[in-house]
């Protein structure tokens, strides 16, 4: 079992993900901007604090083996921040959530909507996937597919240079993939993937 440091634990995903690392046995420290929100498992701690804060996030990695980082917002200034506090603290095992299509990897028509949609809001995702893969921390980066909240696991995953399948994925697939790579830290190394649901491919989502 390790001991892992949840970043932005308060998140739709992570909030799927942390039952099942508390399940994995998992020693777990949740940090979030607002503490209160975290759904926190028996045994967890839970810590009140911004990624930017470099005091408190150092406080935080002291005794970790695993950081899982699902932020929101300033992403690449974030990612850049952590990659300097695990440098300090030495901690090594990155997992960090990002955005399909940063790398326009998606089939046509579902790319062009695709920023279309998200717009400027790729290229700071993409800055953050640069700084990680230009570390040398072991990192596993996670593109997900538009999320929804059906009750399911069911995914497949892309490679960084491949093209990408589904539209879709739920929040659960996500949170228990994440729980997979925490309980096999070797798989997985310096790896960036996408995740979608089997046979969503499309032009876009179904919902839309």
């Amino acid at each position: 079992m390790s001991n892992v440091l949840v970043l932005g634990a308060s998140g739709q995903i992570a909030r799927h993900a942390i039952p099942y690392l508390a399940e994995q046995g998992e020693t777990l420290t949740l940090f979030a901007r607002n503490a209160d929100k975290v759904v926190a498992p028996d045994g967890a701690r839970v810590i009140d604090g911004d990624v930017l804060d470099t005091t408190a996030l150092d406080e935080a990695l002291q005794g970790q083996d695993i950081v899982y980082a699902n932020l929101a917002g300033e992403i690449d200034e974030q990612a850049e921040t952590l990659i300097a506090a695990m440098g300090r603290a030495g901690v090594r095992r990155l997992i960090f959530v990002l955005a399909l299509g940063i790398y326009d990897e998606l089939p046509e028509p579902f790319n062009t909507w695709n920023r279309q949609m998200i717009g400027e809001v790729l290229n700071v995702y993409r800055r953050a996937a640069d700084l990680i893969e230009s570390s040398d921390l072991n990192y596993t980066i996670i593109r997900p597919a538009w999320l929804t909240d059906t009750s399911e696991v069911d995914y497949e995953l892309t490679g960084r240079d491949e093209e990408y399948k589904g539209t879709e994925v739920s929040r659960k697939s996500v949170g228990a993939f994440v729980a997979v790579v925490v309980s096999h830290p070797e798989q997985h190394s310096r790896a960036n993937l996408g995740i979608d649901k089997p046979g969503t491919d499309g032009d876009k989502p179904s919902w839309y």
